[in-house]
């Protein structure tokens, strides 16, 4: 009996062995492509921030008077849409888990009485439809986003809303911070309000950043260029939450892979300590044998 028990915990080891080499190799893989991601995220955000910055500039220095269908907010909104970034593939922790508890949260506070979901990731499609909600489009989310892959889920988005199909459209992703610490966050995709993004330059460059002067002369008209800018500033802003999205999912596939690295070296020194003892139990059963034997052999 225990040296059945000792087999049968060799071969738990060498499973968790097995195991634990592929959970370090996984660390590995997305810690490595922490640091480029990172690299793409802060790239790519002076350029998102100065889309922004002259979008609400333009609009504001314009005094209200531009018309832009994607500037327009619709009073009676009968249908919403939300716009999730996950990931593809799972064993990356709890990231898609808090994606997706916070955009069931946002779409319940939503106005309109029908709601559906636009994947950018794989995951979403199956969590989404097994809870019976309307998963519209779904496109993949790769390690390395492109910007083509951005432009046509926002040519997507963008034609949607001017057909009228859809009144809003949020967008929920996870924020990078760093490594360490990322944040969920939904925030709203279109309609585009400029004055928001005016207030947001104006905090982040605290009024010192620069402004269109309301006296100043467009060439072109001020509607051919937002015509021309407004697409470009909604691709720009899914792009970069694309970018933060794997940046982020990276960060916590390399802690959920450690944990799982960690826990498995837990278990093989556990399970080394009851195999140990299942084999000084064998042979203390052994011992025992020999010395019975050896004793009836005398009495003999």
């Amino acid at each position: 009996m225990a040296a059945g028990e000792l087999r049968l915990i060799r071969r738990r080891i060498r499973s968790v062995q097995s195991t634990m080499k592929i959970t370090r190799a996984m660390e590995l893989i997305a810690a490595s492509r922490i640091v480029k991601a990172e690299q793409r995220v802060q790239a790519s955000r002076p350029y998102g921030e100065r889309m922004a910055a002259v979008l609400g500039n333009l609009a504001a220095a314009a005094g209200g008077n531009v018309q832009h269908p994607l500037l327009e907010a619709r009073e009676d909104v009968e249908r919403s849409a939300v716009l999730v970034l996950c990931s593809d593939r799972g064993l990356c922790g709890a990231y898609n888990t808090n994606i997706f508890r916070l955009a069931l949260r946002h779409i319940d506070g939503m106005d309109g009485g029908a709601h559906e979901v636009l994947a950018l990731g794989k995951k979403a499609e199956g969590f989404f439809s097994y809870r019976g909600y309307d998963v519209s489009r779904t496109w993949e989310m790769t390690d390395q986003p492109s910007y083509a892959r951005a432009k046509e889920v926002a040519q997507h988005a963008m034609r949607r809303y001017l057909d009228g199909e859809l009144d809003r459209i949020d967008l929920v992703y996870t924020r990078f911070h760093s490594a360490f610490r990322q944040e969920v966050v939904a925030e709203p995709l279109l309609p585009i309000d400029p004055g928001a993004l005016a207030e947001e330059e104006a905090a982040r460059t605290e009024g010192t950043g620069p402004a269109v002067a309301p006296d100043t002369i467009f060439e072109p008209e001020p509607a051919v260029i937002l015509g021309a800018l407004v697409p470009n500033g909604v691709t720009s802003r899914i792009y970069s939450a694309a970018l933060e999205a794997s940046a982020s999912e990276h960060a916590s596939r390399r802690r959920a892979m450690k944990a799982a690295t960690d826990n498995a070296s837990d278990l093989i020194k556990a399970l080394q300590l009851e195999g140990n003892k299942a084999r000084q139990a064998a042979i203390t059963t052994e011992i025992l044998e020999v010395v019975g034997g050896a004793e009836a052999l005398a009495a003999d």
